[in-house]
This record gives structure tokens, C-alpha cells and sequence, in this order.
């Protein structure tokens, strides 16, 4: 057998004995139920149990391969060189664990057919090299979300809805060695001291963890996929996400530098948005993006890309995202894109939208965008500036440009749900201005949203600013669009 990434002094496993024990399979199982030609009710009797009993034989099968599955993979690691892994090609890994994996079936006395084989080699990989029951989930590109409530119950979200899978971690134990091969990939730890944690896949998807005892019935696991391709404003606009119409006056936005705050909920598509948005500025500028979890996806030569940390075990080495706001000012950026302001640093990032930055954008979490600004006015409240009211909305209504929101709606559809422009102050009222927004009809019988994009009616605010840099768009543009 391959040896190369076995352990120097690692045993060799006993040769197969004679009595060999063969797993059932479900047709092994239904052959097993005998039906005699006798009277019409024995048959109808033993019709009648033969299916519960296949199904409970399937059952026990599964079980047993997975207790099969925790057994050699323990045996893995005890034979395998791990740090030779690290190099390791694919397919000469493969034949090793298919080697180890044919010695200790034979010295367990059991027989597994091609079909289970295969899925039990493919799964022992999957443990060694991927993350265990969950790389079957991520290399499904229609899921978007993996959702683990504990080991038994791990949920999806397909085209917007949540699904119950059939994926399970054997136990608990299980499920926290994955979770701590993730987290320590990344340099960072999970434990009780420490039960919850901020992560990166390689593949660049966000992992979110939190462990007992604060999670009450077992690890909570969250992980939103990274997409490998990028969309950018047409494939938003051809999947139904807004309009041509406001494709265009976003286009003449970014391009002329007004600071734009892409607000909306969890799940909302706000980095989606954001990533978009990002492909209108142009080439020879240079970008700075502070982000807590890497996700922009900049299309752009010239960005340099910022990640907070936290503290580690005695407390110390934290870098938070305020930290790199204030380098990132030092750095002669043109724009700075935080990838979620959330804390004290909105009074540095507000700041930099008034000080020579303009173009500058980030997502927040709100309903709409008055509660965005709302949010704005509370994070500097919290960060502990002690400022009059007028004063503070004075610094956000001059900072803050554009307000785009976006939402989930009920139908698990992502849409760009208004587009909102700050003109200034009236007395001590931010004022505000809608341009676009999706009109709400009416629902299919299957509960499918119907509705369409409109201009308001409103010209925009910076139809002027947008002439004086070459984008003269028509009056057109905003005039209301009447239901189909």
C-alpha cells in the first residue's frame, strides 16, 4: 500500500480473518423478508411490514457506517503525517486513505459494497483534508447559508428559504473538532473562555461560531458562502434585483463621488450591493477597505484591503476596526470602503466623508432609510462623543449623500427597495428626498411578490453635480413608471 504520508513506527494492520461480516444494504434487506405464496391475508400482512422493516435495516446501516466512519478516521490521524498533508497532491492523499481504509475494514471483519465504500472514502477525506459532513454543503453552489443548530439539525438557505438537510455531525465532539480546525487555521480559538468567534474560510466565506455553554443545546454554526463570481450591476439588473434606470443613476453617483451608505437587514444583499456599486469607480483611484471578515470582492488595481482582529488569549493584540480606520486616513487613500460600520468608528468614518474622501461608502444594518440615519445618530451616541443633537445630524446630513436600501423580501427575493438622497438640514431635521422605489402590487397564488421599480417624480438633488462631471441624465429618468 502508499506509505508516504504514514507516520514512521505506525503499526501495520492485521490481515483479514475468514469470518467476515457483511453490512446489510436496503436490497439485502428486502430480500430478507419473506413472502410465501400462502393465504391473501398473510400476504397482505407481510406487504404490509416489509417496508418498515427494509427502512429500520437502512437505518441501522447508516449508523453503523458512520460509527465505521469515527473509527478509521481516528485511525487516520494516528497513521497519517499531518504536516505532510499540507503538500500533499489529491489524488496520491486519496489512495493513502483508501489503503487505510481497506487494511481496517478487513482487520474489522467487514464487507461494505462499492456504493458505501465509495461514500465512506469520500467522507474520511472530507474529514482529513475538508471540514467534515459540512463540505458537501459548501461545494453546492445553490446554497447561500449553512446554518448548524448543533449536531443533528443543519439548515440551509436555497433561493432565499430556509431547508432542513439531512447532513449531521455524529455528536457533539465531532462537530467542535471542525469547528476548531476552522477557527485555528485562521489563527484564532473558540472554547469556553472564549465561546464565540468571528472566521474566514479559504474559499473566503464569512464563519460565525458559538459554543457551549452559552449555546444552550449544542454548537451554533453560521457560514454565508463566498461567491465565486462576481456580480456586478448587470447581472443584478438581468436577475430582477433594480432597474436599467436606476443601474444608471447609480453609475453616475459613484462615478462623481457622493458618499453612498448602503443600509438594509441581515441577509438583505448589502455587500452584494456594495461590491456592485464598487465596479463604477474608476481604475487609477485608490481604494482602502476595512472590513471585521474579508468579503469585498474589488475589482479595482489598486485597493488595499484592511481585517480588525481580536484580542488574544491574555487580552491583548486587538486591532479594531476603528484602528484601522484612523491608519487607513494616514495612507493618502482617495476612497475608504468599510464593509460594515456598526461601533464608535462611524465618528472617523463620518469624518472622513467631510474631509477630502468623497466617494466613500459602507453598509449599516436598518429597515429603512430614515432608521438608517437613526442608526448613524445612535453609534455616535454610544461611542461616547458627548455632542448637541443639531450638531451631530449637521455632521451626518453634510457626510452622508445617499442612502441605497436593500431588502429580503417575504418571498426570499433580494431587491434594491429605495434609493434616498440627504439635501440638508430643515431646521433640525435631516431632510431627505426618494428618487427610485420598488412599488409593492400585490402577491401570485404561489406567494411570489409582484411589483416594479419607479422614479418618484422627484429630479435628483445632484442633477447639476452630475452635468458638471459629464453625466447628463435625462429628465426622463425620473418620471414615474405606471403598473403593468
Amino acid at each position: 500500500m502508499f506509505s508516504r504520508y504514514k507516520k514512521e513506527g505506525a503499526a501495520a494492520k492485521p490481515a483479514a480473518s475468514a469470518n467476515v461480516t457483511e453490512l446489510p444494504t436496503a436490497a439485502t434487506a428486502e430480500a430478507a423478508v419473506e413472502v410465501k405464496p400462502a393465504a391473501s391475508l398473510r400476504r397482505h400482512v407481510e406487504k404490509q411490514h416489509a417496508v418498515p422493516v427494509a427502512a429500520d435495516k437502512e437505518i441501522k446501516r447508516r449508523d453503523r457506517i458512520g460509527e465505521l466512519k469515527l473509527e478509521l478516521h481516528r485511525e487516520l490521524l494516528d497513521n497519517l503525517n499531518l504536516a505532510a498533508l499540507e503538500t500533499a497532491a489529491e489524488a496520491d492523499l486519496r489512495a493513502e486513505i483508501n489503503a487505510i481504509a481497506d487494511e481496517a475494514l478487513a482487520a474489522k471483519n467487514v464487507v461494505l459494497n462499492r456504493e458505501d465504500r465509495t461514500t465512506l472514502c469520500s467522507e474520511l477525506f472530507d474529514e482529513v483534508k475538508g471540514l467534515g459532513p459540512l463540505e458537501t454543503l459548501l461545494k453546492d453552489e445553490t446554497v447561500n447559508d449553512i446554518l448548524v443548530n448543533g449536531p443533528r439539525q443543519i439548515f440551509v438557505e436555497r433561493n432565499g428559504k430556509l431547508q432542513l438537510t439531512d447532513v449531521t455531525f455524529k455528536d457533539e465532539k465531532h462537530l467542535m473538532r471542525i469547528i476548531d480546525k476552522i477557527v485555528s487555521a485562521v489563527g484564532r480559538r473558540v472554547d469556553e473562555s472564549n465561546p464565540y468567534v468571528d472566521a474566514r474560510l479559504q474559499d473566503g466565506s464569512r464563519f460565525n461560531a458559538m459554543v457551549p455553554p452559552i449555546a444552550v443545546d449544542g454548537s451554533l454554526v453560521s457560514i454565508r458562502k463566498f461567491k465565486k463570481d462576481k456580480l456586478g450591476i448587470d447581472d443584478l439588473v438581468s436577475f430582477g434585483a433594480f432597474s436599467e434606470e436606476m443601474a444608471a443613476y447609480l453609475q453616475a453617483a459613484v462615478s462623481t463621488r457622493l458618499n453612498v451608505i448602503v443600509s438594509g437587514g441581515t441577509g438583505s444583499g448589502k455587500t452584494t450591493t456594495l461590491n456592485a456599486l464598487s465596479s463604477f469607480i474608476d481604475d487609477a483611484e485608490r481604494i482602502l477597505t476595512i472590513e471585521d471578515t474579508a468579503e469585498l470582492q474589488l475589482q479595482q488595481t489598486h485597493v488595499g484591503r484592511m481585517e480588525s482582529r481580536p484580542p488574544n488569549v491574555e487580552g491583548k493584540g486587538e486591532v479594531s476596526p476603528r484602528d484601522c480606520l484612523k491608519n487607513a486616513l494616514r495612507m493618502r487613500p482617495d476612497r475608504i470602503i468599510v464593509g460594515e460600520t456598526r461601533g464608535e468608528e462611524v465618528i472617523d468614518m463620518l469624518q472622513a466623508m467631510n474631509t477630502g474622501h468623497d466617494g466613500s461608502m459602507t453598509t449599516i444594518h436598518a429597515n429603512n432609510p430614515r432608521d438608517g440615519i437613526s442608526r448613524l445618530e445612535n453609534m455616535i451616541a454610544m461611542a461616547g462623543i458627548e455632542m448637541p443633537l443639531k450638531a451631530v445630524r449637521s455632521q451626518v446630513s453634510s457626510a452622508v449623500n445617499l442612502i441605497v436600501q436593500a431588502s429580503r423580501l417575504q418571498d426570499g427575493s433580494r431587491r434594491m427597495t429605495s434609493i434616498t438622497e440627504i439635501t440638508g438640514m430643515e431646521g433640525d431635521v435631516i431632510s431627505m428626498q426618494e428618487v427610485f422605489r420598488f412599488q409593492r402590487v400585490g402577491l401570485t397564488p404561489d406567494n411570489k411578490i409582484i411589483g416594479h421599480f419607479t422614479a418618484t417624480g422627484v429630479r435628483s438633488h445632484f442633477s447639476e453635480r452630475f452635468r458638471l462631471w459629464g453625466y447628463d441624465l435625462p429628465a426622463s429618468l425620473f418620471e414615474p413608471v405606471a403598473a403593468e
